[in-house]
This record gives C-alpha cells, sequence and structure tokens, in this order.
C-alpha cells in the first residue's frame, strides 16, 4: 500500500469518527471502528455496547473475551490495527430494545459508510461476519434463512467469509443447542486466523 492510499484511509476513518449524522441517539453519536490499509483480516460485528460506547475501544466487554477466545489471539493482536480491521455495522451505540437488549445497528451507516471503507482497505483474506445483521449486508442472498442454518453452512462461505453466532453471553443457550459450533467452527477459526496473522 503506498503511503498515499494510506492516508486516503486515514482521513475516510477521521471523518466517519467525527460523524455526527445520528444526533440523537441515546448516548449520543460515538462512532468506533479500528482501521488500517494493511490488514487482512475483518471482525464484521453487529454494533458497539454500553461499555464500547463508554470506553471508545471495539469489543471492549465480555462478548470481546470470548471473541478473541474463539480466534485464539490476545489484545495485543486484536487491537493491532495493522493486523485486524474492526468494521461494525454500526458504528455508535444504537439504543436499549423495550424488549430486551440493545436495538439493532443503525442503517445509516452501512449507506453512508461501507462501500466507500471496504473499497479502499486490503482485499480480506478472511471477514469474521458475526451475527445476523453483518450476514445480511456482507453475504446477502447466499445467507440461509436463519442465523443457525447460516452458520452450519459456514464452509459454503470460505475462504472469504466465516459467519459467526454473536459471543454475546446473551447468546451462551444457542451455544449450549448447538455444540457442533465449538467442536466444528471455532478449531478452524483459529487455524485460519493464525495462518493470516502469519502471513
Amino acid at each position: 500500500m503506498s503511503g498515499s492510499h494510506e492516508k486516503n484511509i486515514a482521513t475516510l476513518v477521521a471523518k466517519i469518527e467525527s460523524c455526527r449524522h445520528c444526533e440523537n441517539l441515546p448516548l449520543g453519536p460515538r462512532p468506533v471502528l479500528r482501521v488500517s490499509a494493511t490488514a487482512r483480516l475483518v471482525v464484521a460485528g453487529q454494533a458497539p455496547g454500553t461499555r464500547v460506547h463508554q470506553t471508545g475501544v471495539p469489543f471492549d466487554d465480555p462478548s470481546g473475551v470470548r471473541l478473541r477466545d474463539w480466534m485464539g489471539i490476545g489484545e495485543a493482536t486484536f487491537y493491532d490495527r495493522n493486523r485486524v480491521n474492526i468494521i461494525p455495522m454500526g458504528f455508535c451505540y444504537p439504543g436499549r430494545n423495550p424488549s430486551g437488549g440493545d436495538l439493532p445497528p443503525r442503517p445509516e451507516c452501512s449507506a453512508l459508510w461501507h462501500d466507500e471503507l471496504f473499497a479502499m482497505i486490503a482485499p480480506p483474506k478472511l471477514v469474521l461476519v458475526i451475527g445476523r445483521y453483518a450476514q445480511a449486508w456482507h453475504l446477502g442472498d447466499r445467507r440461509a434463512r436463519t442465523l443457525t442454518e447460516t452458520v452450519r453452512n459456514w464452509k459454503s462461505f470460505l475462504p472469504q467469509y466465516l459467519p459467526l453466532p454473536h459471543p454475546s453471553p446473551r447468546n451462551n443457550m444457542w451455544l449450549r443447542r448447538n455444540p457442533w459450533f465449538e467442536d466444528e467452527v471455532i478449531p478452524e477459526l483459529r487455524r485460519r486466523v493464525a495462518k493470516i496473522l502469519a502471513d
């Protein structure tokens, strides 16, 4: 990557981080992402939670602890923006759902920024597509009717994509009901992550 290209990406990220398009959000806008011109591994998540909104650090919560365990890497590697791009579907905390949990990622983020952002970064060797909103954007019509079916068909999306459930503690029951995920998918996830980072 040329120095001018890296500068262009840095300029775009700065614009995203200063975005105030959704001023009406409950906690106000605070875009959270990590992007560089060199990373070939992309973590495509959903949206920040309240803790991440406070710290400004993506996956700085129990979900992040579990995700890094799934990937088989520590914090230093995960947060090395030259090795891992972290690009959620929504860059700001969307607010609380009255029925429980957080609201879906705001659709404005992908409409405003994602096409340009993904066109500028290095072609990913692997995109970890976390949760159904990320899967809808990245996988489109290739995804199955449900998240479980999409993740169960993980082999069909390789080598470019690997669909995952959200690592939130709220998904503990899903993990118990689907032991094949940790038996089959996690070892392959760790193997591919290790190879990409070694390259």
